[in-house]
């Protein structure tokens, strides 16, 4: 399915119950009005645990169900929509930086090699008690930068916030060399994957 047809399909869809994402992340925010679908963002204030004994995949799919739970506790007859994303080098979870020093160890590790992007995704139907999640992954691979353009880069700010210190669709595009898979699942929202949910859903 092709971007422009994703953006069809959602945009037929119907707020029909309300729509809530589960989440404060600009980029998710701003993925999801693109495609015309009215709705209104609420943090969750769940707490992630990066630390859980549990593989990449459950990992990811257990933080996104738990985002999704803690909103759709409080809302009747609602659509909740929540991620989550990690990034995965050689089986070890790379975080979101806190500092400039980590942004630079986590941008070194990822110089000029590959890793890989896993997105969980849950939608939540209050009102039918119903609830869809999936996993989808990407493939990134970087090139091989200067340490002078990799500074530069987390001078910027951009790299804080961000699962492995880089936003592939902001200035961090210029580490990337290219990416197998759904871009949209490096981004942090799974578009194709969200549209076919809701469809089952009957958001018609």
């Amino acid at each position: 399915m092709s971007s422009l047809n994703v953006k069809k399909l959602l945009t037929t869809l119907k707020s029909k119950p309300k729509i809530i994402l589960a989440s404060t992340s600009p980029r998710r925010k701003e993925l999801l009005t693109a495609t015309g679908l009215k709705f209104k963002v609420i943090a969750s204030h769940y707490r992630e645990d990066l630390t859980l004994n549990l593989k990449p995949k459950k990992l990811v799919l257990t933080l996104a169900e738990g985002k999704a739970l803690a909103v759709a506790k409080k809302y009747k007859n609602t659509i909740i929509i929540a991620a989550d994303t990690i990034v995965v080098y050689q089986s070890q979870i790379l975080g979101k930086p806190r500092s400039a020093k980590e942004a630079k160890q986590i941008l070194q590790t990822l110089n000029g090699k590959s890793h890989l992007v896993f997105t969980g995704l849950t939608v939540i139907d209050t009102g039918k008690n119903k609830k869809v999640s999936r996993v989808t992954q990407a493939k990134v691979f970087f090139k091989k930068m200067p340490m002078v353009e990799i500074n530069n880069y987390i001078k910027s700010k951009e790299p804080f916030g961000k699962a492995g210190a880089y936003a592939s669709q902001g200035q961090g595009k210029i580490l990337l060399k290219k990416i197998i898979g759904d871009p949209y699942t490096v981004v942090g929202l799974p578009l194709k994957t969200l549209a076919k949910i809701l469809k089952d859903f009957d958001i018609t």
